[in-house]
């Protein structure tokens, strides 16, 4: 058994993700303040966790992640984007997506870690810069979305939803038309989903996940609202 690290409120750094626990658990307590989040994500860990409980960092292995490179779109998606039934938009709605991946998932009796603490933390990090939104529309109503944070040349996805079939797959799509044209290197998924694994995302050691985060990093953030042409 591993020790689980206990931060407080007045330092920011996180452990070596190496000493994670085998579930990928690495530490608990602290904030979502923007600093530690920042220095979260910087560091390949972030939060889940589930309402009544102390805030929980983790960093899993294998990692989840896309490359843009390797995005399969399955014939029923071309046709459907062949169609052109929808509007895409970025950073349009954040707050409207955030609040509908966590609708979404108590409506399907899921339960959801986007507690109103964890909305309002990424709700700042958006204002600042540095959290992202997809929206899909249809019919001029919000069909489904995605959201996450973004440093460096890496996007890492928090949730997606949809309202109408397709609706989120649509908005990966341009999330990663965009990730191509700024040269990101990849898309953290995190954990693993058979949802995400039809689009291309596989697994990859820890190690390597941190060292691709840190290559990544080098660059700029692309900081600020994000359009999509």
């Amino acid at each position: 058994m591993r020790k689980l690290y206990s931060l407080d409120q007045k330092t920011f750094g996180f452990p070596d993700p190496n000493y994670a626990e085998r579930d990928g658990l690495i530490a608990f307590g602290g904030d979502l303040t923007p600093k530690r989040i920042l220095s979260a994500y910087s560091q390949g860990i972030f939060p889940w966790y589930s309402p009544g409980e102390p805030i929980l960092w983790w960093s899993p292995d294998p990692r989840f992640v896309l490359f843009p490179q390797k995005f399969h779109i399955s014939k029923s998606l071309s046709k459907t984007i062949r169609k052109g039934n929808y509007k895409i938009t970025m950073d349009q709605a954040f707050e409207s997506v955030i609040n509908e991946c966590a609708n979404i998932r108590n409506e399907t009796g899921c339960g959801t870690w986007i507690t109103n603490e964890m909305t309002q933390a990424y709700i700042k990090l958006f204002e600042m810069g540095y959290a992202h939104s997809v929206e899909t529309w249809m019919d001029d109503q919000l069909a489904g979305g995605l959201y996450g944070v973004s440093l460096g040349r890496m996007f890492a996805g928090e949730s997606m939803f949809f309202r109408k079939t397709n609706a989120s797959k649509i908005a990966m799509v341009a999330l990663v038309s965009f990730s191509r044209s700024f040269n990101f290197d990849f898309i953290d998924c995190q954990f693993k989903t058979t949802h995400l694994k039809s689009l291309g995302a596989e697994n990859i050691p820890r190690e390597l996940f941190l060292q691709l985060l840190k290559k990544s990093l080098r660059h700029d953030h692309l900081r600020g609202r994000w359009v999509f042409e």
